[in-house]
């Protein structure tokens, strides 16, 4: 990391050489950089001030504010402030910035150059290795760009079989459910049918038991000898020759009298000569209540039972079809989802998707989900934090790939919901290099990936040639 880093300082300052040589032109006369005056070249680096901002003196301390430019022969040329010459530190490797101090320096341009070489030479096989393996995975990534758009015409192809499967079987359950929904009425109704008939016959047994002789006497449609009154006589034929009967005396004698009875009971059902049935003798005891098992609906007879099988068999096939075209829906948003992702200008970063990645610091558990979310997890034990979801890439203009902005995470107490901007610089591995948190509630976290090395003679030769003034 600090090798990518010291070689980025060196390429900007190489720039930013180059870019100030072409107004230091020897037998042309020198416009100063800030454009207040125009001298004759022979007064640049003539030791006395002529510009305000110090520019024509990159050689010479004369200038308090300006800069004093370091040869450094052997290694690479630099500025530092004009204030900083004669100060008794040696800040220039070829000791020039001490001409006149006294102090004694030692010209370590050459030592630094080699270490520098060094670090370019290293810088340089990782950029080639990094640059070797991207290309590598713009290849991955344009077999799997071919490998999703395939499946996707497939899974199309299929989800327009498998909705017209699913009406099929729709009409087929609907045209299976209406034979069933009649049968299990029928069922019903006849099940219904033969409860109401028990309780009717229930409600005479217990009308007789709680009725007596002369009662029984005010029903004229129980008269035998046709002279229009029931004698006591003839009522305690009916009862068995007795004033009252027990459930096994009745049974004996309902059959003779049961459909004139109830025929009667159905036509007379408000007659005020209906005896009451709320009165029962004390010596009749209320038969037990029938057991929930015994009261309910029989089961369904072989013919609607063959109708119920058809009907389900149908549902199943039905409800699995609906579960294939759910499958295939949700096949083809997660692909969709995926092609949809701005991967690069080669899709070279697209290896990174649903991939995580963790750095351990001895405090928490980092995770960063590219194209996802960044949380935050204590070591110990706790709740995970949510440090962003994925945003946009956020670089500079010339390559907005080297930032990643994670947003809306977890709210800081009484402060901005927490965010993350990834830094991505060149590296064969694909790995977090460290987080922080430079402002309260937003993280940095740097991450090297081969995704983002370049050509390695694009950056090697724009490191090189350092001209000197």
């Amino acid at each position: 990391r600090f090798i990518i880093h010291g070689l980025l300082y060196i390429h900007n300052l190489h720039l930013w050489l180059t870019s100030f040589r072409q107004f230091y032109e020897e037998n042309k006369p020198f416009t100063c950089l800030d454009g207040s005056r125009t001298i004759p070249f022979d007064r640049v680096n003539d030791d006395y001030c002529d510009c305000r901002d110090g520019s024509d003196e990159p050689g010479t301390a004369a200038c308090p504010n300006g800069s004093f430019h370091c040869t450094n022969a052997g290694f690479r040329p630099t500025f530092i402030p004009s204030s900083r010459i004669n100060d008794g530190i040696c800040d220039c490797c070829d000791t020039t910035d001490e001409y006149n101090s006294g102090a004694k320096c030692e010209n370590t341009c050459k030592e630094l150059g080699q270490k520098e070489h060094e670090v370019l030479q290293k810088m340089a096989e990782i950029t080639k290795e990094g640059f070797l393996l991207k290309q590598q995975l713009i290849q991955e990534a344009k077999n799997r760009q071919q490998e999703k758009q395939s499946k996707l015409t497939e899974l199309q192809n299929n989800k327009k079989e498998l909705e017209e499967k699913v009406e099929a079987l729709r009409t087929v359950k609907e045209t299976a459910e209406q034979p069933e929904k009649e049968a299990k009425e029928l069922h019903l109704k006849a099940w219904e049918g033969k409860v109401d008939g028990m309780c009717d016959q229930l409600i005479i047994v217990f009308l007789f038991f709680s009725v007596a002789v002369a009662e029984l006497q005010t029903h004229a449609e129980l008269d035998t000898d046709a002279d229009g009154t029931v004698s006591e006589t003839e009522a305690q034929g009916l009862l068995g020759g007795v004033d009252h009967v027990d459930t096994a005396s009745f049974e004996k004698v309902w059959d003779n009298i049961k459909d004139k009875y109830v025929s009667e009971v159905s036509n007379n059902s408000q007659d005020s000569h209906t005896p009451d049935i709320t009165r029962a003798p004390p010596t009749v005891k209320t038969p037990p209540k029938k057991d929930e098992d015994e009261e309910a609906m029989p089961p369904y007879d072989d013919e609607t039972r063959v109708l119920i099988d058809a009907a389900q068999k149908a549902r199943d096939n039905f409800e699995e079809s609906e579960r294939a075209l759910r499958d295939v829906d949700d096949q083809m948003k997660n692909i969709e989802k995926e092609i949809s992702f701005d991967f690069g200008p080669d899709s070279e970063f697209s290896y990174l998707y649903s991939q995580c990645y963790e750095l351990t610091t001895s405090e928490y558990i980092y995770k960063l989900c590219p194209f996802n979310r960044v949380s935050q997890k204590p070591k110990y034990g706790g709740s995970e934090t949510n440090l962003g979801t994925w945003g946009t890439w956020a670089g500079p203009e010339d390559n907005k790939y080297l930032l990643m902005k994670y947003e809306h995470g977890t709210g800081c107490w009484q402060g901005p919901n927490r965010s993350t901007t990834v830094k991505l610089t060149c590296g064969k591995e694909t790995t977090v290099m460290s987080t922080s948190e430079p402002s309260r509630c937003e993280y940095l976290m740097e991450f090297t990936t081969p995704a983002v090395c370049q050509e390695p003679e694009a950056v090697i030769s724009s490191l090189h040639g350092h001209d000197e003034f």
